[in-house]
């Protein structure tokens, strides 16, 4: 359980700072601030995924709640306009938690009001419930008024009073619709309310101080059509869905979804409220894609990506306990692959796949091994998945799109002018900041371990002949990786080989060589890159994807979007990178003393973390430099898969 007391609630700046998130498992969310403030164009109290798990529109953006206790009127909501803070209802705050639900207790008049709300899964719909805890007066009488503020855009963008937008709302009992547009899906309000008002008034200029911060446009307009008022005798309810529902489902809603959490914890067998929170968190990051799943890569901004799926697939299913997940996935992948490659990304706009990746495909192995590894499923290889690797490890021989291609020295070559095909693809207009062209470090080992899974599973399957090829193929990229990557006066490996040019930059890219399950270093060579990215790159959220000695190097992540992007890998510290330095750091100190000890201090300050900054989660990425403070999506899937991988193995 996740909580805050007054002296963050009642600091506007740190319960701004702390973000909320609820999913339904179709690529809808609701996010917002614990103090209520709209600091995002992504803050929504319903963002429903109108092409699943796509096309997602802000809807609801809000509710302005008002507590009337006799004739007194107690504003609840907190609202920054530009250049003014109002109402402050922050002030009236006592208590916050996630239990499992974001849930508010205003303490104000000698009432004590709890507010909760929480998203239905499979559903575009978000329960609001407010009730009254205790009343000091059990005669006075205690009233709230609600009153919803309503957007209907895309959630990349920002509303403004628009004339085209119709006010109409259809009432019925217990039941009102809003639908502004007819290109958006209409928005039902079912409740329990004795009164419905219609109002009709445009709230303008609300200032999204992250925007502002980010450098984009940060002013918005929203519509207030009508309002609510709840009798407190018994709880208020509000169901926000895009299909009507009945204003008595709140209370069945409820019990379900949290007979859903509960089942979650179990099936993980996890232990500790780390490890649980992290297992609620991993659930908000399945999503339903056609008939299969898939894993949004980051909320609120970023789609389903096939290199963080990939990447985050171990985490969020199998130390999860969810095999089946995991095998959802992987097919549901199979499904889109072309000339030898998976997507790189699925676009929110719902256009065609990218494919602009050279590692997506190559992690997919990796997920592949992991799933038999944990569930002996061979049969779904045997059946269904051989054939298409084998598919894919030809077209990587043959080459295929942006010069992904095996050169004569076994090894992997990638690359293109103005292409980004690694992990590390920020762009600046037509810039490429990391191009990594010709053979970054992670790709030689990504595709080492590529060729030994092939190797074992057509062994496995009986398929000796294509063993030995494998093998044959990974000996081959073993020993030339060896006789040119390794930097002898750094005492690590090069991150990018270019025909003559080596790239000494200090990256954490060259810990897949020694993480992955089929490494290509071991002994001292591996000793000494353990070291020496401990020393220059370790920090508690993650690791620096630059050196601070290199001068290049950006200790702290802000600016405009150009700014940021050029300084995305240049230092920015990366959550998800902590469980390959894990992982190669168990393998070097391998029978050491005290080993998980330091493992476990390693992972401490994901523990405070999960209070910072988006509540129970882990955020993308941290400026390098202490404090280290959050930055980018609040909450990424491969962050907390992996923090929750590594930490679930600490015996």
């Amino acid at each position: 359980m996740i909580r805050l007391t007054r002296d963050i609630l009642n600091d506007l700046d740190a319960a701004t700072a702390r973000e909320w998130l609820e999913t339904n498992g179709i690529g809808g969310y609701a996010l917002g601030t614990v103090s209520g403030t709209l600091s995002r164009r992504y803050h929504g109290s319903l963002v429903a995924a109108a092409r699943p798990p796509l096309g997602r529109v802000v809807l609801l953006s809000k509710f302005e709640e008002t507590l009337v206790i006799g004739e007194r009127r107690f504003e609840l909501s907190t609202n920054h306009y530009a250049g003014a803070v109002d109402p402050h209802g922050y002030q009236l705050l006592t208590s916050f938690r996630i239990d499992p639900f974001p849930t508010w207790t205003y303490e104000v008049g000698g009432v004590v009001l709890e507010k909760s709300l929480f998203m239905v899964q499979g559903e575009n719909a978000v329960v609001y419930q407010w009730r009254i805890l205790s009343s000091r007066d059990a005669e006075e009488s205690s009233q709230l008024e609600v009153r919803p503020l309503v957007a209907f855009r895309d959630h990349h963008h920002l509303q403004h009073e628009d004339p085209a937008f119709d006010p109409h709302c259809e009432i019925d009992s217990g039941l009102v619709m809003v639908r502004p547009f007819a290109t958006m899906p209409p928005l039902y309000l079912s409740h329990n309310a004795e009164g419905v008002d219609i109002t009709g008034y445009w709230y303008r200029n609300f200032d999204l101080a992250i925007e502002q911060e980010r450098g984009f446009d940060h002013l918005e307009d929203l519509y207030q059509p009508f309002s609510l008022k709840f009798s407190l005798g018994s709880p208020a309810s509000v169901v926000a869905s895009t299909e009507p529902h009945s204003g008595d489902d709140a209370d069945g809603l409820r019990h379900a979804e949290i007979k859903r959490r509960e089942s979650l914890v179990g099936v993980a067998s996890v232990e500790g409220p780390i490890c649980t929170a992290l297992v609620a968190a991993a659930d908000q990051f399945i999503v339903r894609r056609g008939v299969g799943k898939t894993v949004i890569a980051g909320y609120p901004w970023f789609s389903d990506w096939g290199r963080d799926t990939m990447i985050a697939l171990p985490g969020v299913t199998l130390a999860t306990g969810r095999p089946e997940i995991a095998k959802s996935i992987i097919l549901e992948f199979s499904n889109h692959i072309s000339e030898g490659m998976l997507p790189n990304r699925f676009p929110d706009e719902g256009e065609t796949p990218e494919y602009n990746t050279v590692d997506a495909t190559l992690w997919y192995f990796e997920a592949i091994r992991a799933y038999v590894e944990y569930t002996g499923d061979l049969d779904l290889v045997r059946g269904t998945l051989f054939d298409k690797l084998k598919d894919i490890i030809e077209w990587h021989v043959i080459g295929t799109r942006y010069g992904i291609g095996v050169d004569t020295d076994g090894l992997l070559r990638a690359g293109e002018p103005g292409v980004q095909l690694t992990w590390m693809d920020a762009k600046v207009g037509d810039h490429v900041v990391t191009p990594r062209t010709g053979k970054p470090v992670e790709i030689q080992a990504l595709w080492y371990n590529a060729l030994r899974i092939m190797a074992e599973l057509a062994h496995d399957l009986g398929h000796d002949d294509s063993a030995e090829d494998y093998a044959r193929m990974a000996d081959s990229a073993r020993v030339n990786f060896a006789s040119q990557f390794w930097y002898e006066e750094g005492g690590y490996l090069y991150d990018v080989i270019d025909g003559e040019v080596r790239d000494r930059s200090l990256r954490p890219n060259q810990l897949l060589a020694i993480s992955l399950a089929h490494q290509l270093i071991d002994g001292e060579r591996a000793r000494q890159v353990v070291a020496i990215v401990e020393r220059q790159l370790l920090t508690p959220v993650g690791l620096r994807s630059l050196s601070p000695d290199d001068e290049r190097y950006v200790g702290v992540y802000q600016g405009p979007p150009g700014q940021r992007d050029a300084s995305y890998h240049q230092g920015t510290v990366w959550a998800w990178l902590i469980g390959p330095f894990i992982d190669a750091y168990r393998k070097v100190h391998a029978g050491e003393e005290e080993l998980e000890g330091r493992v476990s201090q390693m992972l401490s300050g994901f523990a405070d973390h999960l209070s910072a900054a988006g509540l129970g989660q882990v955020s993308e990425i941290f400026d390098g430099d202490p404090p280290h403070t959050p930055r980018g999506c609040p909450a990424q899937a491969w962050s907390v898969a992996e923090v929750l991988r590594v930490m679930k193995a600490i015996r």
